[in-house]
């Protein structure tokens, strides 16, 4: 996943950093059945990244936070290509079993 960041960030990774970080850890994991934010601090993780929706055009730094919500999308897209393309590895190598009682 932080390949894929690093190269669609075109060495400016280091300054992502903290959203890839951010968007991996909001993300839902199957394995434990929510994100990882939620099962460590027992919330979702609240923050302004979404005021944009709420049509407050009068918030400083709405350039920022329109720039920070394609950066996040553009991340959680990338995971979701990555966790596709391991499960897709894994499902090869799945072998139905069946066991005698």
């Amino acid at each position: 996943m932080l390949r894929c960041c690093i190269l669609e960030f075109d060495g400016s990774w280091e300054k992502y950093l903290p959203l890839i970080e951010f968007a991996y850890n909001n993300c839902f994991q199957t394995s434990i059945k929510l994100a990882s934010y939620e099962a460590l601090y027992g919330c979702k993780c609240r923050i302004p990244l979404y005021w944009t929706e709420l049509s407050e055009k009068k918030i400083h730094g709405v350039e920022l936070i329109r720039k920070t919500e394609e950066k996040v999308k553009m991340i959680r897209d990338n995971l979701k290509a990555d966790s596709d393309r391991h499960k897709s590895y894994a499902d090869l190598k799945h072998k139905k079993l069946k066991f005698k009682l």
